[in-house]
Formats: structure tokens, sequence, C-alpha cells
């Protein structure tokens, strides 16, 4: 098998490419990362892509995506302190190698390889090989975020540190509709999501659900901005372009909320084969219960509707659990080239590991849905 690596998906066979990814993330498709370059939304930001490849008799096996960073924005893994700590011992944290979907917090494979008897192997010479870039191009570390079960595996056995998180999502029960779904929860919970909606109903708001590929112009600049003002309102950056958007008009899925028929909120959502991923929402000013009514409700609904069995919306959010949305677990996997920073980080990821446990309990704990 030989390894390589090379700075642009424009070399590698879209076919050969989305062999490797079983069809089951949007994420880590070809068409969503080769649009990331190609309209303007990686480099400027600090992403520069260093895709990995293993070729087995001139034939793709094996890939991951991954990028040189100068930063750490739109990781959605934190670890500022680790750079701050970095910095105040005049050690270079950055440049560092991260192997993720930029700006897009969901679980999904990182070590892509075919299903065959190889596929362990082809695993750790990715890993092996993402090491060996790292110390060729004296990068500080290494990082594998939102990883599946099956990658973290193969990285615990390569003696990686693992760190763990919660997101929280909601799960298709075989719902009717969404009223189905409402019966199942408490009363106290049911009760405050149907205010909430009838709070926007009131207000004389409806939602319109629109494919990315029906939208006018007129609704894709209203996306477009309603995606940019809530980076400002956050002080925040807009990475993405309109026509990145628009490249992937494909799979997404557009939620705009109306007011006396003028927009005035949108959400951005990807499809996959079974789950809906919400990643972006704003707002022209502040509605009561909008925001949950669009970002939620309306993709919960959707969900019924066309039979998906998983809506992500989006990273952090305890106020999710009261609306059905239930604590899943994401993991990470790192390697610290300086042995004084690994062992350091590894009794802080040891500490903290203990109380994202804990944590996890209290969130299960708190489940909506009636106990049987």
């Amino acid at each position: 098998m030989e390894l390589s690596t090379v700075s642009s998906l424009a070399d590698v066979s879209t076919d050969d490419w989305n062999a490797l990814t079983n069809d089951s993330n949007p994420f880590v498709q070809h068409d969503f990362l080769y649009a990331l370059e190609k309209h303007d939304c990686l480099q400027s930001w600090g992403w520069h892509p260093t895709y990995l490849l293993v070729h087995e008799n001139n034939q793709l096996v094996g890939a991951t995506p991954s990028y040189i960073k100068d930063n750490s924005y739109g990781e959605f893994v934190f670890d500022w302190a680790w750079a701050d700590a970095y910095h105040r011992h005049s050690i270079n944290y950055y440049p560092k190698l991260v192997t993720a979907v930029p700006y897009t917090p969901a679980k999904g494979s990182r070590l892509l390889t075919k299903n065959s008897g190889s596929k362990q192997t082809i695993k750790t010479l990715l890993i092996r090989g993402a090491l060996a870039l790292a110390e060729q191009e004296n990068l500080s570390s290494v990082h594998w975020l939102f990883c599946e079960d099956e990658d973290m595996e193969v990285l615990n056995n390569e003696n990686m540190l693992m760190r763990f998180d919660h997101q929280f999502h909601w799960s298709n029960n075989h719902y009717e509709n969404f009223d189905h779904y409402l019966s199942q929860l408490s009363s106290k919970k049911r009760k405050n999501i149907r205010r909430e909606r009838r709070k926007v109903s009131a207000g004389n708001i409806h939602i319109k659900v629109r494919q990315g590929t029906d939208l006018n112009d007129e609704e894709w600049q209203s996306l477009y901005y309603f995606y940019c003002v809530t980076f400002s309102i956050k002080s925040g950056t807009p990475t993405m372009t309109l026509e990145f958007f628009q490249a992937m008009a494909h799979k997404l899925v557009a939620f705009f909320a109306l007011h006396e028929n003028r927009i005035v909120a949108g959400a951005i959502c990807f499809e996959g084969n079974n789950t809906l991923y919400g990643r972006h929402w704003g707002c022209h000013e502040n509605y009561d219960s909008l925001h949950f009514d669009v970002c939620y409700y309306t993709g919960i609904e959707y969900c019924i509707e066309h039979n998906l069995q998983y809506f992500e919306p989006g990273a952090q959010g305890e106020h999710k659990i009261s609306r059905g949305f239930l604590p899943v677990r994401t993991q990470s996997a790192h390697w610290i080239a300086h042995e004084g920073f690994r062992n350091a980080i590894a009794e802080f990821l040891n500490h903290e590991s203990k109380a994202m446990n804990e944590y996890g309990q209290l969130l299960n704990n708190a489940s909506p849905f009636k106990q049987i």
C-alpha cells in the first residue's frame, strides 16, 4: 500500500472518494468537501487542505479529510486553552493537523476505507501517515474530531489521547405525525411546546419549507443574509460563501419564517440518507419562541414526513433536552508531539472525562419522555 497527500480534491476522482464514504454522511463526501475548497471557504480562514490517501494496486482504498491549521476556528472541539498554554511557554501550537469537516460538528467517518478485510490495516496506515506528516512538517499535534466508534477504536489502539463531549439528537420512534411525537412527552413538556408554537402562529407567522434546488434568487439572498447576521451578532466570522451553499443546493433544506408574507427568519439544514442536520439560523429581530419552532419543531416534522431516523440540530444547547433531543456522545482523538504537554493534556483529559461522565448522567436524568 502507498500513502500520499494531495492539496485539492480536484486531484481525486469523485467516484473513487465517495466509494470510501458509504454515502451515509453528506459532509465527508466529495461534493461537500470540494465545494468548500472551490468557493473560498478554507484557505482564507486557516484551513489548508492536506488530504491523506492510500492506494493499493493503483486503486484508492483509504483517505482522510485533513487540514493543516494555523488557528482553532470552526472546529467545535475546543483547544484554545492548550494553545494559550503553549504560547505562555513560548512554544508554537500552530500549525497543527486536523482531520475533520470544516465548520461542521457532525459525527462521521474520519478514516475513510472500503469495506474489506484490510480496513483495520488501512485505518492504521492513515493514522501513522498523519503522525509522520506532523513530524515532517514540524506540527505541534494531530487531531481527529467528531469520529465514529469504529475509528475511535483504531485510534485508541494507536495510543491517541481520547476526549468526548455531548450533543443533543432527536430520534424518530416510528412517529405518525408531530402530535403522535408530542404524546410521548410528559404533560408539562408537551404543553410547553404547544404553547411555544401557539405564540408563533398568534404572531401571524407561518413557516415554509423549501428544497435547496427550488430556491429563487430572493430566497437565496435572504437565507445567506440570515446566515451572516447571526455571526455578526455573536462577533463571529461567516466563513462559508453564498456560492458554496448554492453548490450544495441538492442536499440543502431551508426553513423560512414569514410574517405578513415577508421572510423574517431562516434556517439551513442538510439532508443525509437517514439524518437531517441543522446547521445555521438567523432572524431579523426577536420573535417569541420562533427559534424553537424554526430550528427544532419544523425539523422534527420534516423528519417524520420524510421518514428520516435522526435529527442533529448542531452543537451544544441543554435547552434542547426539554424539546426531545437526548444527549449523545461525540468523540475526538489527539496526538501531542511535545512530551511535557502530552502528559499534562493527558492528565487534563482524565479529569475532564470524569466530569463529563457525571454531566452525562445528569443529562440523561432530564429526559422529557414519559417514564414507562
